[in-house]
């Protein structure tokens, strides 16, 4: 998937005309690449319209108008955009009660040591986590992860007949879901047509 660009970077003046419009659409694209995998753990597969998406929110946030700044955040968020024949994702461990933040991701501690994995027909396809965010003794409720395919992987993600799954198995988290028509359908997008789509023309 192509890097995000600084030239496709709207100023704030020019991001705030399209803000609501670009956010509404933004939020149904990701109710499409979201996916829910036992009671805590949901993953939200990221493209070139979901970093763009958080790129612009981030600059919105802070203010952002130096070129430099801008490029140093677009270089950051790029780390997000997958390369080819790859899905990345975005995890998060969803924990409602502030009380419960701590011993949750205390009891998640080794999640990033092969414990994820999306299956594709019979293969296991292990998630590569993004390092800086687990240690020996403590995880972040924010991962990033990386699937890396090969071709045949890819045209059966196409394929409806071939079952695909994401599958969490840890000593005090185990959790398999399979994944919907509508989100397979978005990630083949992602990795074949949308590769390089321009993020603009699509409002």
């Amino acid at each position: 998937m192509e890097k995000i660009r600084l030239s496709e970077i709207k100023n704030l003046v020019e991001y705030e005309k399209v803000r609501n419009q670009f956010r509404t659409k933004i939020i149904q694209l990701k109710n499409d690449r979201r996916v829910k995998v036992g009671e805590r753990i949901t993953l939200t597969f990221e493209n070139r319209y979901t970093v763009v998406f958080q790129i612009e929110e981030m600059m919105r946030a802070e203010r952002l108008v130096d070129e430099l700044k801008i490029q140093q955040e677009v270089d950051i968020y790029n780390e997000l955009i997958p390369g080819p024949n790859e899905l990345s994702a975005t995890l998060f461990v969803e924990v409602d009660n502030p009380a419960d933040i701590k011993p949750v991701l205390d009891s998640l501690v080794g999640l990033n040591r092969n414990c994820l994995f999306l299956q594709l027909g019979e293969r296991m396809i292990p998630a590569m986590f993004e390092e800086g965010h687990a240690t020996e003794s403590r995880i972040s409720a924010v991962q990033y992860v990386r699937f890396v395919f090969k071709d045949d992987d890819v045209r059966e993600i196409a394929d409806l007949n071939v079952p695909m799954r994401v599958i969490i198995r840890h000593r005090n988290y185990n959790a398999n879901v399979a994944i919907a028509e509508n989100v397979r359908r978005a990630i083949y997008y992602d990795i074949t047509e949308g590769a390089n789509a321009n993020v603009w023309e699509w409002l």
